[in-house]
């Protein structure tokens, strides 16, 4: 059982029943989650949270490192529960769904040509791989 209790103190954010919740559900996934669908399976478990409630907590802890918003090709936002809190990034199934750690990052690089080509400051950036994993490239499901 993860620590939420002190998750959430870190985050100086109070410990209530929603956001108790909300983080138990997303750690028992390993697939990234529409807010509806977070918000049915919080239900399923007996607890009320409304859907305003459970967009400002998720936005509360996407703020706060605990949850990675995943941009998904039908333009939906889906939020994962990554307990990775280091620097990296996400490799993204868009059949089932699962989301990946991988932990190369090419900041440096990035941070040189911008500095480079456009003279600019690079303070930070996102990368988010998407296509099949090999479960589904194997069994040969699409999007």
């Amino acid at each position: 059982m993860q620590d939420f209790e002190g998750l959430l103190r870190g985050l100086k954010l109070k410990v209530t029943p929603g956001r108790r919740v909300i983080l138990e559900v997303m750690a028992a996934e390993s697939t990234f989650l529409s807010p509806e669908e977070l918000q049915r399976k919080v239900s399923e478990r007996g607890r009320n949270v409304g859907l305003p409630t459970v967009y400002r907590i998720l936005d509360e802890l996407a703020n706060g490192g605990v949850v990675t918003r995943v941009l998904h090709d039908n333009r939906q936002l889906y939020y994962y529960l990554c307990a990775n809190k280091g620097h990296h990034h996400h490799f993204v199934c868009l059949s089932c769904r699962k989301v990946e750690d991988i932990g190369l990052c090419l900041g440096e690089a990035l941070e040189q040509e911008v500095a480079q080509r456009i003279k600019g400051a690079l303070f930070s950036h996102i990368l988010q791989l998407q296509g099949l994993c090999r479960e589904c490239r194997e069994k040969g499901r699409r999007q």
